[in-house]
């Protein structure tokens, strides 16, 4: 076995995201590596940590959108999670737009957003996961493939290895790829 036992813990590749929150009554965004798929029902968590300006802003609103930022956003993405919006304003950073009832802010340069409404919070170690039902979800036009997102379009921004990668070809489909798929 050509293996070696690293260190336990997550090293990715993590989709880089955006949460935002109304706080204060201001949009605030912070990256974060800790979101995903919950359900296909549809279900997304993301997981912050307790003493996030953004945080706050979930807890008091019981919204959170995640917004993939392309990879040409990589600088103020990184600054969404390098400053906190406990000590900075980040409300002018993107251009924010929101849903009819304006639940929470989304990225308008982002070419995928999601609005989540709270559905269950979790308390782990020094991090809250919020489990959010997905209430609507936004796509640039010119991403769009079959009505859908098309990865090489809306070029996400991959996290690993205290890097940030983007994505450059497709290698397969899912069901598809495999030998014994029908």
């Amino acid at each position: 076995m050509n293996k070696k036992k690293i260190a336990n813990i997550p090293f990715g590749p993590y989709i880089t995201v955006l949460a935002g929150a109304t706080v204060k009554g201001k949009p605030n965004y912070a990256t974060i590596g800790a979101y995903g798929v919950v359900s296909q029902k549809p279900v997304l968590y993301i997981s912050l940590k307790n003493t996030h300006c953004t945080t706050s802003g979930v807890l008091e609103n019981g919204f959170f959108t995640v917004n993939i930022p392309s990879s040409g956003a990589v600088e103020k993405t990184d600054y969404c999670g390098t400053v906190s919006g406990n000590k900075v304003d980040k409300s002018e950073i993107f251009e924010s737009f929101y849903d009819e009832a304006g639940n929470a802010p989304m990225i308008k340069e982002c070419p995928v957003n999601y609005l989540c409404k709270v559905i269950q919070i979790i308390p782990i170690f020094d991090f809250t996961m919020f489990i959010g039902e997905i209430v609507a979800v936004y796509a640039n036009k010119d991403c769009l493939e079959n009505g859908r997102p098309n990865a090489l379009k809306v070029k996400p921004t991959v996290l690993m290895d205290s890097g940030y990668f983007d994505l450059n070809n497709r290698v397969g489909s899912i069901f598809k790829t495999c030998k014994g798929s029908r």
